[in-house]
């Protein structure tokens, strides 16, 4: 709550001159809440009429980096790593582009938890990989031309659109106006 208070404060103050800097928006919640409010975040100062902030936004949602293609201005950055057999170098240099690799149980060792939860998370890392490969390969069985991540881009546009849709009121509109919303709707999911 306190975070989520603290990113509505950020959000109502923040102009186009202002120097946002936002690490992990939606932690401490579920997966998808978590991923779907720091999306929608992302979005929302990205937008210039609504805010165009310059921002620093530290994520580990691997899936936001798609936004940097659907976004104006949004740039992907990420720290460069070298790996040593099952060890991780941290090079602390930032580079340009996301990166789809994950080093949380690597920083967990480099801070010092304990080896036995280290190698537990490393097994359980693993079977938690394996069945999301297993359930990755079905989804691509249903549908062979979905490339991964567009399904979630698509849906995502999708849900927009119809929480939109719920907010026209139908006995106020023009048919011109009826014709100018469906073209936007169009476009938005193009």
């Amino acid at each position: 709550m306190v975070e989520m208070m603290e990113v509505a404060e950020i959000l109502r103050e923040a102009t186009s001159n202002s120097l946002v800097i936002l690490d992990e928006i939606g932690r401490g919640t579920s997966t998808y809440d978590g991923l779907s409010i720091a999306w929608a975040v992302v979005e929302y100062i990205s937008n210039k009429e609504k805010c165009g902030a310059k921002t620093l936004f530290a994520t580990h949602y691997h899936e936001l980096t798609e936004l940097e293609q659907q976004l104006e201005g949004v740039k992907n950055y990420s720290i460069a790593v070298k790996e040593k057999g099952e060890d991780v170098i941290f090079l602390r240099k930032i580079v340009s582009g996301g990166t789809d690799e994950s080093y949380g149980v690597h920083v967990a060792k480099l801070a010092g938890v304990p080896q036995d939860v280290v190698k537990r998370a490393n097994e359980i890392l693993r079977s938690l990989e394996r069945k999301s490969i297993l359930g990755k390969k079905n989804q691509e069985k249903e549908n062979k031309r979905v490339q991964a991540g567009q399904l979630d881009m698509y849906n995502y546009k999708l849900a927009e659109l119809a929480h939109e849709i719920d907010k026209i009121n139908l006995n106020e509109l023009t048919p011109i106006d009826a014709l100018n919303i469906l073209v936007k709707m169009k476009d938005k999911i193009k």
